[in-house]
């Protein structure tokens, strides 16, 4: 079939999506009422709420806001100067954006995993210790580091190398190598932004794995391009579409639920659309 159109997606301004009612407890409630970057809005009107203990994934063509959203749960777009937040992400009963909340505290309990991965120029031992040192952690390092590598299914492949720089790794032990360090510091929440775009498939289906054994500790939020991925991870999926209009582009979510009925059951046309492979 043809793919939609620009100018379809584009009727779908004033639509605003049904909210979902999560079936058991959440960790994140975000409400985004709109998101700029200077007078560019950039997303409106999506709430997301994050459940304890599973995955979900975030979903969407590009710039549909997905990745800014993601970022908005710890508050890592602050880091960009035009960045402005309207609506609340409400943390275990804290608002994150109220004006007494240190970001750089909030990024402590909800860590970020980032598309490419980005392992510093130290060794192995350092870069997961980090973290660590940055928190002014006082208890066993060696045992920290350790049970870090070994939750980020690394321990084995390094335990004899841990001098080596972590620049010396594949591609996909890099990526490992960022989520034990993101997890030492024992976060409540993983924000993974497209962690698996820059790896090979097999590399992908490590951290695949990785990630639904991370669930069982950490809850996690997930942006992925990869439709086949958000089925084979996701417990709950957000697909966010976009207006297009002479002003840009700016993204919202169309519907969330269940992973299951958002890809097999969808409620939205445009849902179906683009689970099909007929959006563009």
């Amino acid at each position: 079939m043809n793919a939609v159109a620009a100018s379809d997606v584009a009727q779908t301004s004033e639509f605003i999506a049904e909210p979902y009612q999560p079936e058991g407890p959440t960790v994140i409630d975000c409400d985004v009422k709109k998101i700029f970057y200077g007078d560019f809005l950039a997303v409106r009107d999506s709430v997301v709420p994050v459940e304890k203990h599973k995955i979900t994934a975030f979903i969407g063509p590009s710039g549909c806001g997905k990745s800014t959203v993601l970022r908005s749960l710890n508050r890592m777009n602050d880091l960009i100067p035009v960045f402005r937040f309207e609506g609340n992400v409400i943390y275990h009963g804290q608002d994150i954006y109220a004006s007494n909340v240190d970001p750089v505290v909030v990024r402590r309990y909800i860590g970020m995993v980032f598309q490419q991965p980005n392992p510093f120029s130290m060794s192995i031992y350092d870069n997961v210790a980090f973290g660590l040192k940055l928190n002014k952690f006082r208890g066993d390092y060696d045992e920290k580091v350790q049970t870090a590598l070994e939750r980020a299914a690394l321990w084995k492949e390094v335990k004899d190398k841990l001098k080596n720089s972590g620049l010396s790794l594949s591609g996909g032990q890099q990526q490992r190598l960022c989520i034990a360090r993101a997890i030492a510091t024992e976060p409540d929440v993983l924000l993974m932004d497209e962690p698996c775009s820059a790896l090979d498939p097999i590399a992908t289906r490590q951290v695949e794995e990785l990630m639904l054994e991370l669930r069982e500790r950490f809850t996690v939020g997930l942006v992925t391009h990869n439709m086949q991925q958000a089925t084979r991870v996701g417990d709950t999926t957000a697909f966010f579409s976009v207006d297009i209009s002479k002003s840009g582009r700016t993204g919202y979510l169309v519907e969330m639920g269940p992973t299951r009925q958002v890809f097999d059951d969808p409620k939205e046309d445009l849902t179906k659309e683009y689970v099909r492979g007929e959006f563009s």
